[in-house]
């Protein structure tokens, strides 16, 4: 079976890493600023033959090349996870900026949580070369409640009180984003604490 991304791959993948230099060009900056890296861990894929094809399905497209890379803006992701929570909002400030690419979409999941309590800022961006790229932008809380949300596959496993769930992974979902706002006023703190000593 040809793959649905075509002859596509070669410059999907070059994409992908012009992207991953700008950030980690982004993190540089910040981090001569900061005195320190403000990008915990930061992870790229193109979306498997599998889950596009799938994808397609669920939206009731054909399985096609133009579905997967002009319908569907998601087969090149990145996630960027960051340790405090302005360091999203100025890695996101800073990818508006970039030239050869353009804003198509936002949403801003931390500042308009999703019921379940899921956060995380998402853009997708268009390269000047057409392809679509899906970023990622949490902190370290929000990636950790992500990944065990998704590990608990309760919607499947799960026939008992499904509200009980949903209100507990919300509960836990803002005791993280709470340690969030902490952990950032603790670090403003010291930043200002060490511009007064200098």
């Amino acid at each position: 079976m040809q793959s649905i991304y075509e002859d596509h791959l070669p410059e999907m993948e070059a994409t992908m890493q012009r992207f991953m230099e700008r950030i980690d060009a982004c993190r540089h900056q910040m981090k001569e600023r900061l005195g320190m890296d403000p990008v915990e861990h930061c992870l790229c894929r193109i979306k498997s033959e599998e889950s596009m094809r799938e994808k397609c399905r669920r939206k009731g497209l054909p399985e096609t090349c133009d579905s997967a890379l002009k319908e569907i803006h998601d087969a090149i992701g990145i996630r960027v996870v960051c340790a405090f929570l302005d360091d999203v909002y100025t890695i996101r400030d800073n990818l508006a900026q970039w030239q050869d690419a353009k804003i198509v979409t936002e949403k801003d999941y931390i500042k308009n949580v999703k019921p379940n309590g899921y956060r995380s800022y998402h853009m997708i961006l268009q390269a000047d070369n057409g392809y679509y790229v899906e970023i990622q932008l949490r902190t370290i809380s929000m990636d950790t409640w992500a990944a065990l949300e998704h590990h608990l596959k309760y919607k499947k496993q799960y026939k008992g009180n499904q509200e009980l769930i949903v209100s507990e992974l919300k509960r836990c979902a803002n005791e993280l984003a709470s340690t969030d706002l902490s952990m950032q006023t603790l670090r403003d703190l010291i930043f200002e604490e060490n511009e007064a000593g200098s």
